[in-house]
């Protein structure tokens, strides 16, 4: 084979994988792969962004919408860094991504060259890092082998991402290697003996609740969890920012056990004697603090099943732990024989209800009817279409009130960080629109938008389409709304002084508008579905309207009567 630029390879071995896309900024550290990425342009699209964080988050996003890791490209010490906000995200929500840093020459290592970071050392692998690997390639012949490495370890067990370092040097060598073939994640299967202990603890229950979430989940898996909970009859709530994960509008439907949870689902996980945690690690955010179920050793009796060896028993000491992927759990479960008849059908009735009434809103003021503006996505907005968001009480309007048909239909409809990464919606449509062709919502607080807005210009540039609601109240709300629970009337540093979004929308190359009251919404919605380009509706919100269930003076006048 004739010899080529190592960096020639490096694109060849991402072709090899089925990449297709990768989302980066360029810099001179990687000038070769660029040049490869160039000679390969009918093959891989590069998508120009204009902040690391950004590519590193619509990496991510195409991670979870593909189950193949997205690709970031940055280039050393400040690329390197800005782009660790979506590895860190990939890591928590167990999302596959390969961020490839061009770093400095292999002849100033070690000497604190222009920009040089120890990249172990700061994306430092296990459960207190970034990355579950990291990695130098200093033979330009070794290329195929750590990107093969580098796929297989971001989607075996629990997903996540993987750090390659290219030495600018070594990309510029010639190298006769070719790429490997392409790499599919491993399956791993219940044993026989932990299915019949899980069948005997569903015997002997009462009040059974599934937990479904985490990574790793595709439209067969979830088609196989939903027909295992019929087949038990079992009520199944979504982990946090998962809620796709089962249907929304099926009858079994308990809610999602996330931040802002029904009062009434966190009664009901409390109260059962059977929690069965398919896919999610049970954070910190689903668990309630580590409250719903008490750890080391909840009072529910807990099967856990986990793609990664490693989590199982890391927080939670479970009744029974399956190491088992999503695939294989779900088809495992759903062959489970069940009785004619099981306990607990009123308790499954009666969760469902909780959840059907927890989508009646309280009345709140403002000339805003949030609950309302919701209904109108879930009327116009195609099944298909992906829901993005950032962090912030914002995100709550479509996490209570829209119901995700998800990934059992065939999609994956919720792009959300369980990280809690303000800025990560903006990006994570860009990249849905990019990736999919699908309809791209996102919703946004103006703290939020702020954080990634600039890569609007990368969308205008690539083509893509997507429809940002921005919520501007003048403030980041959750900060207040702690603030004035915590420290009520002490307002400091919440406060925002924000520029006409609209018309920095337009400014990008997005249609922009503003609306201050609610019969204005479904025509400037049915028009940013219409138009070609996206369209950014700035919501004026009214700053009281701090949750989907109160105001911020009532914290603050709860707050003052404890303090009496």
């Amino acid at each position: 084979m004739t010899p080529q630029l190592a960096g020639h390879l490096l694109v060849d071995c991402l072709l090899a994988q089925g990449v297709t896309h990768a989302f980066g900024v360029p810099g001179e550290s990687y000038l070769a792969v660029l040049d490869g990425l160039h000679a390969r342009r009918d093959q891989i699209q590069f998508i120009t962004c204009r902040q690391e964080g950004g590519a590193a988050f619509m990496a991510e996003a195409h991670g979870k919408l593909t189950g193949r890791p997205g690709i970031c490209m940055v280039t050393r010490g400040p690329g390197a860094t800005n782009a660790s906000i979506g590895v860190h995200t990939a890591f928590q929500d167990s999302t596959p991504m390969v961020l490839l840093v061009g770093d400095v020459a292999s002849d100033c290592r070690d000497r604190e060259a222009f920009q040089e970071v120890d990249y172990s050392s700061f994306f430092g692998p296990s459960t207190k890092g970034f990355a579950k690997r990291v990695e130098r390639i200093d033979d330009a012949d070794r290329i195929p082998e750590y990107v093969a490495r580098a796929f297989a370890t971001a989607m075996n067990g629990r997903p996540g991402p993987v750090v390659l370092v290219l030495p600018e040097d070594m990309l510029t060598r010639l190298t006769a290697a070719q790429p490997l073939p392409r790499v599919e994640a491993t399956q791993s299967w219940s044993d026989p003996d932990s299915l019949a202990a899980l069948r005997d603890m569903l015997l002997a229950a009462k009040q059974p609740l599934v937990i479904a979430g985490g990574g790793g989940w595709t439209p067969q898996s979830a088609q196989a969890l939903q027909r295992f909970a019929e087949n038990w009859k079992l009520p199944v709530g979504n982990a946090f920012r998962f809620q796709d994960t089962f249907d929304n509008h099926h009858p079994l439907y308990a809610g999602d056990v996330g931040i802002g949870l029904n009062p009434k689902l966190a009664a009901r996980v409390k109260a059962s004697d059977l929690i069965i945690a398919i896919g999610p690690r049970m954070g910190e955010m689903t668990t309630g603090n580590y409250t719903l179920l008490e750890a080391p050793k909840p009072k529910q009796k807990l099967v856990h099943i986990h793609a990664s060896a490693e989590e199982l028993n890391r927080v939670y000491q479970a009744d029974l732990a399956i190491n088992a992927t999503m695939n294989a759990a779900a088809r495992s479960l759903e062959a489970l024989s069940a009785p004619v008849n099981v306990p607990w059908e009123a308790w499954t009735a009666s969760a469902n209800e909780d959840y059907l009434a927890n989508l009646v809103p309280q009345a709140l003021p403002g000339d805003i009817d949030m609950p309302a503006i919701v209904g109108l996505l879930q009327k116009h907005l195609p099944p298909d279409a992906v829901l993005t968001n950032g962090a912030g009480n914002f995100a709550s309007w479509v996490h209570r009130f829209f119901k995700h048909h998800g990934l059992v239909k065939g999609h994956k409809t919720q792009l959300a960080p369980t990280v809690g990464a303000m800025g990560y919606g903006v990006p994570a449509g860009i990249a849905a629109a990019i990736t999919t062709g699908r309809v791209a919502f996102t919703i946004a607080g103006d703290g939020d938008f702020l954080m990634n807005g600039q890569e609007l210009a990368t969308a205008v540039q690539h083509g893509a389409k997507s429809i940002i609601v921005l919520l501007n109240n003048g403030m980041y709300g959750t900060i207040r709304m702690h603030q004035e629970r915590e420290y009520p009337q002490h307002e400091s540093g919440s406060r925002l002084n924000n520029p006409d979004f609209a018309a920095l929308a337009r400014a990008y190359g997005y249609a922009g508008v503003r609306i201050t009251r609610t019969e204005e919404f479904e025509a400037e919605l049915l028009a940013a579905l219409d138009r070609p380009e996206g369209t950014l509706i700035e919501v004026t919100l009214d700053p009281e309207v701090i949750s989907t269930r109160g105001t911020l003076s009532a914290i603050t006048q709860n707050a003052l009567s404890k303090s009496l």
